[in-house]
């Protein structure tokens, strides 16, 4: 029987919170606790996800993590986020629907970490290939990249997303990635020119100046401190936990993988180092001969350098700094910036050259990883957008980034109860409807076409005259005073209420996740998000290569007299945009939870996790999922699970899974109002009802496994007696054998015992008899030398005290030892190891000592010579101790070769140009070159062969030509053959079925024959492939000439032509050698 696991196994207070009872909020916060305590980060409300940020790593995102999820049931395993990445991307590979994943949650509960989880998932799972891999190479590593640009520590998160994503993967109909297109949304770009106390700017502006080479901020024109630039904030600069320089290379990695160009991301540095160039612009106010005041530049070094940057005429930039044109109709009105202006102009600049350098990375991303194929391509979106957000002071970005929260809690619910409602209707169950909170009325308050604050706001900046916040929040007043979910210090003191809490300049929303208080300053300006035209024309001219695509708007030729769509209107449309989007797939939902604001493992705050589970409406969900049926499973996975608790079904079911279940339930007597059964699933109404089968399980399982237990220790008890019984014959009929022989040897060891008792008996009484004697002998010697010793000492006892002579000896004994020493160091012989000298012993008795004590100074003395020898000296020593071991007393050559170096290159073949053809043909470097004599079979006469040798083969050519005309691999030597005469002749003979022997043996003559021979034989035992060659040393040995094997006999005789070695043939069959015997 195959085992199944389940979500209700092994579980940790609750792991499906649809099953926790009783239901509140304290026992789903208490749950919360208990599961985070047990590093269970993970809990399910039915298919939504709910994430606590452990702040630590966690042991549960292995490989080994990936393949136990990977093609399991949801509710199979224990909770995790890749049972959601499972669940979605089979349910894409498989049924063919796009899906999804919605991340949610406040800044810093870990919404980046979840949404890269599950694009690691799927990339793990999916299939593999050289393609497929690199497109998943691709989608991977685009994070990093937008991370730097679009991510900065804030002081709830030191890896806040600072703008939202919405990445859609898009997969074959294999299941396989072929490509993406990532959205973004809102990029804070505030935040480029100032930072909230405690916080950073971009994470890029520190990397690349801890990161980048000092080459390359040379180029930038840069400096590693960043106190030096206005824009990066200080106090918190160098960031707990953050290397800015390891992820510095991350990113540059991440760009070349996704496909930049080396010069792009040139450009794209210098566009960076640019914009920290422009905040230190600073300006000073110069009048006028009317009176009004000019801004200029301060110090216009940061303005060349950023201009040598964008490849800019420095006058252009300058003049755009301090004027500003006006275009209406035909005319044109040149207007001067006092230094406010001149400042909002400049950071304007730096907010929109930011922004727009971060879309055009999301625009070149998508060209890199975007679909190649035009086939219907199946979806995967995952959406990781800002949380909602409530700060001690909040302002335009935190009220749009609400309002996306909103849109995307409404279509939470929607979809939520959507999928509900389409489950009972697709299983045949009746659908109750759920009353729930809808935030509808609230999103109407933010968007509505024409009462909605959105389109006020939009109203007021497109409106002539004087606008200013003030009259943005008199407009709110006028309209929304009597909204029930918006509060204003006006609208309260018409109600005649007074609330200290809200002051004059600041409005009051009740969100879904509770009231915002917002200060209405920044508002009107944040919205027109303003770059003057002279400014876009200005950085048009630019000849950088990214210039014109970042600031179309400032080419003159297409001058566009209409006013740019405000932020807001943009950021409205880009929502809906993407609400339409999500309603198009499949949803799958993670609520990210954040446990403390410290950024700390193992600490759970009630207080912020009860406020987050609120306005994430999680308690709603529950209530949603618990309003119908709280558990639901298909027919065949219950039936499994359940069957031993009744005896009809167990241990099979023969019929149909849904008829078993009937007969289960039926069984177990569980009350009709309490289940209901759908066409694939039966649904349980409460809790408590799973919770009491699960019980009766458990107990069931224990009976059972009692059971077996019994079972099987019966017949393990029954097979290990049959064996014991089989086993006891066997050893009993052995033992019989083996007592007997026992008997037998016992009986002739104790014989052989009696026999040599008996023996020894004997042997020790011939023994004692014989000591006796010796006893005797020995005890008249003793009493004789005792008796005469008495005799003397009692004669000599008057002239010397007691013991005198034993400390006269010792006395005696040290004085001449001191003698000895100290004229041995005056004596002691060279440091020669060849001086054989040493001082004569001045006493018999220290005859061991000085023999020992010569033997340790030789020794010393060898040690302390050989530690002076270089590794070349040391070599020439080894081969001339192998040559003495080859030769010495077998050949007469011998002792004359001792005295002559070895030298190997004879001929200097390097050096000499005669022999530079040959050299280069030298596949290896030559060990030794030296003319020898090739023996003529013919008349026994010598030809002048050259003769290499390296550390694979024997080379012979001619000396006048340098023509090879022999060459013989190493390992096609079988031995060498030379006499014991003083002559230079020496045989190579070949192994018989070599290529080289097809010629027969070389019969060679050589005046270093001893040298030759050495390095040949050296050759052998230092190399692993060539055996070691053998010497044969004899004064006959045969040469095989071709098909012939000729005898060559050295013999002695007369000294001939100038005492010479001559040879003569004596017959086909004879060669004979004569040496001079004085030679």
């Amino acid at each position: 029987m195959e085992v199944k696991t389940s979500l209700l196994d092994n579980m940790i207070g609750v792991g499906d919170m649809v099953l926790l009872e009783p239901l509140s909020e304290d026992s789903f916060l208490e749950n919360l606790r208990n599961r985070f305590d047990h590093n269970e980060i993970y809990t399910y409300i039915g298919s939504v996800v709910i994430s606590m940020n452990p702040y630590r790593s966690l042991p549960i995102f292995t490989p080994d993590k990936v393949e136990e999820y990977r093609n399991r049931n949801f509710y199979e395993l224990s909770p995790h986020i890749y049972a959601l990445a499972d669940e979605a991307y089979r349910s894409l590979r498989d049924q063919d629907k796009d899906q999804c994943i919605l991340i949610t949650g406040e800044s810093g509960a870990g919404k980046t970490e979840a949404s890269k989880l599950v694009m690691s998932y799927v990339a793990a799972v999916c299939g593999k290939g050289q393609e497929v891999n690199k497109v998943k190479e691709q989608l991977l590593q685009s994070n990093p990249v937008l991370e730097a640009f679009g991510n900065a520590k804030t002081v709830r998160n030191d890896n806040s997303s600072r703008f939202g994503k919405y990445m859609d993967i898009e997969f074959d109909f294999k299941g396989d990635p072929l490509g993406g297109v990532i959205s973004n949304y809102l990029l804070e770009k505030s935040r480029v020119v100032k930072q909230p106390r405690g916080e950073r700017n971009f994470h890029i502006f520190y990397q690349l100046l801890s990161g980048a080479s000092d080459d390359t901020l040379k180029k930038l024109k840069l400096d590693r401190d960043f106190s030096k630039y206005n824009y990066l904030s200080l106090d918190s600069a160098v960031g707990n936990g953050l290397d800015d320089s390891a992820n510095f290379r991350t990113v540059r990695n991440a760009m070349q993988i996704v496909g930049f160009m080396e010069d792009e991301v040139q450009s794209v540095l210098e566009l960076v180092a640019a914009v920290l160039k422009l905040g230190n612009i600073e300006f000073k106010p110069e009048s006028r001969c009317n009176g009004s005041d000019e801004s200029r530049i301060k110090d216009k070094n940061d303005l060349k350098e950023m201009c040598e940057l964008l490849g800019i005429e420095q006058t252009v930039l300058e003049r755009a700094f301090s004027y500003r044109t006006v275009e209406a109709k035909q005319e044109k009105v040149s207007t001067t910036l006092n230094v406010s202006q001149a400042y909002y102009a400049r950071d304007a600049l730096a907010k929109n050259l930011y922004s727009r350098l971060f879309s055009w990375l999301v625009t070149r991303i998508n060209e890199s990883i975007r679909a190649q194929t035009k086939a219907r391509h199946k979806v995967m979106g995952v959406l990781d957008i800002y949380g909602f957000e409530i700060f001690e002071d909040n302002s335009f970005e935190q009220f749009i980034i609400n309002y996306c929260n909103e849109k995307l809690q409404q279509i939470f619910i929607e979809l939520t109860l959507r999928e509900e409602q389409e489950e009972y209707v697709r299983e045949g169950i009746e659908w109750t409807n759920i009353e729930y909170f809808n935030n509808a009325i609230i999103c109407d308050l933010i968007e509505n076409h024409q009462t909605g604050i959105l389109a006020m706001l939009d109203e007021e900046c497109l409106r002539p005259g004087t606008v200013t916040d003030e009259t943005f929040l008199d407009k709110l007043n006028t309209i929304c005073a009597e909204h029930q979910h918006f509060e204003s210090r006006r609208s309260k003191n018409t109600k005649f209420l007074t609330d200290h809490t809200l002051p004059h300049n600041c409005f009051r929303i009740q969100h879904y996740a509770g009231k915002v208080l917002y200060r209405a300053e920044g508002f009107v300006d944040k919205n027109n998000d303003l770059l003057y035209r002279d400014m876009s024309q200005a950085m048009y001219k630019a000849n950088h290569s990214l210039m014109k695509q970042l600031f179309p708007d400032g080419n003159p030729a297409k001058v566009n007299l209409k006013r740019p769509p405000t932020a807001g209107f943009q950021f409205k449309a880009s929502v809906g945009t993407l609400m339409r989007n999500l309603q198009t797939k499949n949803p799958n939902y993670i609520r990210c939870i954040k446990p403390n604001d410290k950024k700390a493992p193992h600490i759970f705050t009630e207080a912020l996790v009860r406020h987050q589970v609120a306005y994430l409406g999680l308690m709603e969900n529950v209530r949603v999922r618990r309003a119908g049926y709280a558990f639901r499973q298909a027919y065949e996975p219950c039936l499994e699970r359940y069957k031993m608790l009744c005896k009809h079904t167990w241990p099979h079911w023969r019929g149909p899974a849904r008829e078993g279940v009937e007969v289960l339930v039926a069984d177990l007597e569980v009350p009709t109002e309490e289940y209901s059964y759908g066409r694939s699933k039966i649904f349980i109404r409460n809790p408590r009802t799973l919770f009491s089968l699960e019980e009766k399980r458990r107990q069931c399982l224990q009976d059972l496994a009692t059971l077996i237990q019994k079972i099987y220790r019966g017949w393990k008890c029954r097979s290990h007696f049959l064996l014991l019984k089989k086993s006891q014959i066997v050893v009993a009929a052995w033992y019989r054998r083996y007592a007997q022989q026992k008997k037998y040897q016992g009986i002739k060891r104790a014989t052989t015992v009696v026999q040599s008792y008996t023996r020894g008996w004997q042997a020790r009484k011939l023994l004692r008899e014989l000591k006796y004697q010796k006893r005797c002998e020995e005890a008249v010697t003793t009493i004789a030398a005792f008796w005469h010793g008495t005799q003397v000492r009692r004669e000599y006892r008057k002239f010397f005290r007691a013991n005198a002579g034993k400390k006269i000896y010792d006395f005696t004994i040290q004085r001449i030892m001191q003698k000895y020493f100290v004229g041995l160091k005056s004596t002691v012989p060279s440091m020669s190891p060849i001086d054989k000298k040493w001082p004569a012993r001045p006493y018999l008795f220290l005859d061991g000592v000085h023999t020992e004590l010569r033997r340790i100074f030789h020794l010393w003395r060898c040690k302390q010579y050989r530690s002076q020898f270089t590794e070349e000296k040391k070599a020439i020593y080894e081969e001339k101790l192998e040559a003495s071991e080859i030769f010495k007393d077998k050949k007469a050559l011998y002792p004359s070769s001792v005295s002559q170096p070895f030298k190997g290159d004879y001929l200097e073949i390097s050096k000499n140009p005669k022999y530079q053809k040959l050299n280069s043909a030298m596949d290896e470097k030559v060990l030794l070159a030296d003319v020898v004599n090739k023996i003529n079979r013919a008349n026994g006469k010598g030809t002048a062969r050259i003769f290499l040798l390296t550390k694979t083969s024997v080379v012979l050519a001619d000396q006048k030509t340098g023509q090879v005309k022999a060459s013989v691999p190493l390992p096609d030597l079988s031995s060498v053959s030379v006499s014991t005469q003083s002559d230079g002749f020496f045989a190579l003979k070949l192994k018989e079925g070599s290529a080289s022997a097809i010629k027969g043996d070389f019969l060679l003559s050589s005046e270093h024959l001893i040298e030759i021979i050495t390095k040949l034989h050296r050759i052998g035992v230092t190399a692993q492939d060539t055996e070691q060659l053998n010497v044969d040393i004899s004064d006959e040995f045969l040469v095989q000439f071709k098909q012939d094997k000729v005898c060559v006999k050295f013999i002695q005789g007369a000294p001939k032509n100038g005492n010479s070695v001559s040879c003569k043939r004596k017959n086909n069959r004879l060669l004979e050698v004569s040496v001079p015997t004085t030679v």
